[in-house]
């Protein structure tokens, strides 16, 4: 049906999907980066100033409630309103922030939900309110030009009880996709085969392909049992999937993906929402397609909803609370993000500790709007990273030379919130054959890292470490989801970022805390190795490409968790309590909803029989998944 395409460079597929990234929020004083003096004053940008949420406490333990059968408010999941009314911040503090913009010469738009205050203005007006002149930097790694404050900005005192954290006073940061290529063989493997083990082909599902490298969504329902569903009508009927992304994409590559593996779909059923102008047609463009392909490949008859948003300043933050405040989407994805210490290091300074940080803003920006979600019933996914259990290494690098940085234990963030369903990768059963008649088989499906390919010869340099993000947040706490899951971990010793500076040596940016009963991630996993991954069609990347990392993941996940609001007549709510319990009590086997990942590792964290931060609860069984909630 497709054919794969030659395969390219493990380090020029990575350096053309982190093209103009630059090392984002490391120490004030230390980042490589060259301070050009005062930015353009008269430049616009758009600022989000997150609101206080009311009665936090109470807001947790009602959405405890929401999933968990028997309570008062089991499935009572609350509107926009509801929400505002209860949890947002009051009418008389908006008012105040309200006037307060105005007396400086700022409007205000208000999201229903009454969690965040958007409001647009020059780099002069938002330096002189927060006490932090904005200055032009350029990045001595990349090049990139970009503003930030030059100095902490300060909260004025007549919004520092209702406002939590300004955010889009910098375009530094960016965020990476969750989607690469299969490296490059050496010359004596190149003609290397890929064959399925079985898994792949059982079940039937016509638009599967069979195929490593090349599988479609009929495949992932081969893999994971979704084929009942459908045979009983369910398609995501009545549902609706929204995807929170950072380029802007084709349309038409969504429905050439469906057509050409033979998916009936439902006609015009993507609808986009530009927020803050939208996002590019760019290098991320091909992020956008394979998303909206794959959870609207899974659920063929759901209506889809795409909020995209620019890759800088508050874009990623207002793309989802768009999504959440509008709550038209039963279920949400992202598959982007970028290391959770990139939140606090800037206060880190001369390796201090993370306890000693409360520059935590876009921590607490998504914690805000994922807490929203989960008391109105939207299930919301993220994809945890493709480098292992070392997020920061795809976007800084790693080795000892001046320049470099080490490579610490990592999680990717949004995906280490607690109130979100954290998407790892596996790798499915597959045997390598070269044309030197080297073989290598993975006989289950296993942890998806990257280290095995050293068997044809590619150097670990090259290969660490691309893997299944997993591993341990040093910021939030083990969620109460997680006190009786065999097999969570604490966060390791001796973990600091370090950069090699050419002047000074070696720097210590950050120490990470040792032994820090963390939120573990992943908490579910599909197949996302790139070995094993999937066609995908994107215009801006030249037509049909082969791709894979946990990208995939968390647009299945979306996709099943519409198959399941179908099924069960409501939505799921937040998947995290609800199948946490149900592995704890029924653990694995023939009628479980979970099967276990057993062998592979993401370069630190092994498979087991149990929960493992390589691979989280496991992989799915959705049918026995969908009896145990209800579904018919």
């Amino acid at each position: 049906m497709f054919v794969k395409l030659q395969r390219k460079s493990l380090a020029g597929c990575l350096a053309l999907l982190l093209a103009g990234v630059g090392s984002t929020a490391l120490a004030a004083d230390e980042r490589p980066s060259t301070d050009m003096g005062m930015a353009t004053s008269s430049q616009t940008v758009h600022v989000t100033l997150m609101l206080k949420l009311r009665n936090e406490a109470a807001l947790q333990d009602y959405i405890r409630q929401t999933v968990t059968p028997g309570s008062a408010h089991y499935q009572q999941f609350l509107s926009t309103s509801d929400f505002a009314s209860k949890y947002g911040a009051s009418d008389a503090d908006v008012a105040r922030v309200l006037a307060y913009l105005q007396q400086h010469g700022l409007s205000g738009k208000v999201l229903d939900s009454h969690v965040a205050i958007q409001t647009s203005g020059t780099l002069a007006q938002f330096g002189t309110l927060f006490q932090a002149p904005i200055h032009d930097y350029v990045s001595k790694r990349s090049g990139r030009h970009f503003h930030r404050p030059s100095k902490t900005p300060q909260m004025p005192g007549a919004l520092a009880d209702t406002v939590v954290f300004a955010s889009g006073l910098s375009n530094e940061r960016q965020f990476l996709s969750h989607r690469i290529r299969a490296p490059q063989l050496p010359a004596a493997q190149q003609a290397l085969t890929l064959k399925a083990l079985g898994q792949s082909t059982s079940g039937g599902n016509p638009t599967a392909t069979g195929q490593p490298g090349n599988y479609t969504v009929g495949d992932v329902a081969n893999f994971y049992n979704i084929n009942p569903l459908y045979q009983h009508g369910i398609t995501g009927k009545g549902a609706t999937v929204a995807i929170v992304t950072l380029s802007n994409f084709y349309p038409a590559d969504a429905q050439a993906y469906w057509d050409a593996i033979g998916l009936t779909t439902k006609a015009n059923r993507i609808t986009q929402v530009h927020v803050d102008g939208g996002g590019a047609i760019d290098g991320g463009s091909g992020e956008t397609s394979l998303d909206v392909e794959q959870a609207g490949g899974i659920a063929p008859n759901a209506n889809i909803l795409v909020y995209d948003a620019p890759n800088a300043g508050n874009g990623f933050i207002d793309a989802l609370a768009q999504a959440v405040s509008d709550n038209k989407a039963d279920s949400i994805s992202t598959s982007w993000g970028s290391p959770e210490i990139y939140n606090f290091a800037a206060l880190n300074v001369n390796g201090a500790s993370v306890s000693d940080t409360t520059d935590v803003g876009d921590l607490r920006a998504f914690h805000q709007l994922l807490l929203e979600a989960a008391v109105q019933g939207q299930s919301v996914f993220a994809a945890t990273g493709d480098s292992g259990a070392y997020d920061t290494v795809r976007g800084l690098g790693t080795g000892t030379g001046p320049g470099q940085f080490s490579a610490p234990l990592t999680v990717d963030s949004p995906a280490s919130d607690p109130y979100i369903t954290a998407a790892g990768g596996t790798t499915t059963p597959v045997t390598f054959t070269s044309s030197t008649g080297a073989t290598l088989s993975i006989n289950q499906e296993s942890v998806w890292g990257w280290d095995y390919l050293e068997f044809f010869g590619i150097p670990r340099a090259e290969l660490f470490s691309s893997g299944g993000g997993g591993g341990v947040s040093v910021y939030w706490q083990q969620p109460f989801y997680q006190w009786f899951t065999r097999g969570t971990q604490r966060s390791q010793k001796k973990q600091s970022l370090v950069y090699n500076d050419p002047s000074a040596g070696p720097t210590t940016l950050l120490k990470l805390p040792a032994n820090f009963n963390g939120r573990n991630v992943p908490d579910i996993s599909l197949n996302a190795d790139p070995e094993t991954g999937y066609v995908v069609v994107s215009s801006a990347d030249g037509g049909v490409i082969s791709e894979g990392g946990t990208s995939f993941v968390a647009p299945q996940l979306n996709g099943i968790s519409a198959l399941l609001t179908q099924s069960t007549g409501h939505r799921v709510g937040f998947w995290n309590p609800q199948v946490y319990l149900l592995q704890n009590i029924f653990g694995y086997g023939k009628w479980s909803a979970f099967n276990s990942v057993n062998a592979g590792d993401n370069w630190f964290y092994y498979g087991a029989p149990n929960y493992t931060p390589g691979a989280g609860i496991g992989t799915l069984n959705v049918a026995n998944l969908n009896l145990f909630l209800g579904g018919r």
